[in-house]
This record gives C-alpha cells, sequence and structure tokens, in this order.
C-alpha cells in the first residue's frame, strides 16, 4: 500500500518530535559527563591520587557554601580560604548541622570558578560524592581532599589564575529507604522480587 502526501508528512513529522525527543532525553546526561571530563563550565575533576609533580608556585583556593531554598540545615566552610603549592594535595573541612527534630538526607552540587580552572581542580575524596543524612541535632565536619593540577601553569585561558573558589550548594533529597524505616519506626522490606 503506498503513502500519499500526507501520510508522508505525518510520518516525517513524527519522526522528527521522536529523534528530537530523544536528544533532549540524553542531553542532560551527556552534557553533565561533558563538563566532567572537560572541566567546562566550571566542573572540577576527580581523581583517585593526587598530583605526582608539586610546583614552587601557589595557588589560593577560597570556600564557599549555600543551601537551596528550604534546605534546613546550616552548612558552611570550616575555612574562608587556604594558599598551597600547585600540585600539592589540600585537605577542607566544611559543617553542616540540622537544628531539626527530624532525619534529613542533603546532597551537594559543587563547581569551582573561573570557569577555566574547573578542568585543574581535582577532588580525590569529598562528601559531595554521597549523600549525607544528619539526624536531628547532628553536627558533622565533612572533608574534602583535593589537588589543582600543574597544567593549569601552561594552560592558555586558566594560567593567569591566582584565586580558585570551590563552591558548594546543599539540596534536601528523599532519605534512604533504612533511614526513613527508622525514622517512621518502620522496618524496611530487605527481600528481593
Amino acid at each position: 500500500m503506498a503513502m500519499d502526501g500526507n501520510s508522508k508528512t505525518v510520518v516525517k513529522l513524527v519522526s522528527v518530535v521522536v529523534v528530537m525527543g530523544g536528544l533532549a532525553w540524553a542531553s542532560v546526561p551527556f552534557y553533565d559527563w561533558f563538563c566532567r571530563v572537560t572541566g567546562f563550565g566550571g566542573t572540577p575533576g576527580t581523581n583517585s591520587a593526587g598530583s605526582q609533580e608539586i610546583l614552587d608556585e601557589t595557588i589560593k583556593v577560597r570556600f564557599s557554601a549555600s543551601k537551596e531554598r528550604g534546605m534546613p540545615w546550616e552548612f558552611k566552610p570550616m575555612q574562608r580560604e587556604v594558599e598551597l603549592k600547585i600540585g600539592e594535595t589540600g585537605l577542607a573541612f566544611f559543617e553542616a548541622y540540622n537544628p531539626t527534630d527530624r532525619p534529613i538526607a542533603g546532597q551537594a552540587a559543587y563547581n569551582v570558578t573561573p570557569y577555566e580552572a574547573g578542568g585543574f581542580f581535582n577532588k580525590v575524596d569529598c562528601f559531595c560524592f554521597t549523600e549525607q543524612v544528619l539526624q536531628p541535632g547532628q553536627r558533622v565536619e565533612m572533608p574534602v581532599t583535593y589537588f589543582v593540577d600543574p597544567g593549569i601553569v601552561t594552560d592558555r585561558d586558566a594560567k593567569y589564575t591566582k584565586t580558585i573558589t570551590l563552591s558548594y550548594t546543599f539540596y534536601e533529597i528523599d532519605l534512604p529507604e533504612e533511614q526513613a524505616a527508622l525514622a517512621t519506626g518502620g522496618e524496611t522490606d530487605t527481600t528481593t522480587n
């Protein structure tokens, strides 16, 4: 059976809508991957080990903390700024406090400014890699271990960077299943179907 002109047009339009929908669906994870790999948009890299090279040049790292509107925690850096040698492993702490009478789970999003430095700022370990659960009245110190890659001094755009700001924003998320059951006094179902 042959299609007439209107049927062909409808098939083409539906195909375009399906392709565009697929591209829109894939764009968020692709963009996230792209930013992590390239450091685009100030997204710092992650690294399981520190730098192998430490330069005599130093760089300042500033720390910033904020919360999503409605997030009841108190959240702040325990130091505002440090100066370290480029390539040297640094350790900083942030403090979070849950002043409420209920457990609250949070996840931190992060970025680095200036954006040109994002690809050279590497986190070895960070509280932001996992969700955090604070019990009522609990106060915790959360570490981040990092270094600035020595390649920053030869990069065309980033070599003029003298100060990097590492910023975190905490968002409230749903409690993990085990924590939610404890909060309500219930039991979790650990069986699988």
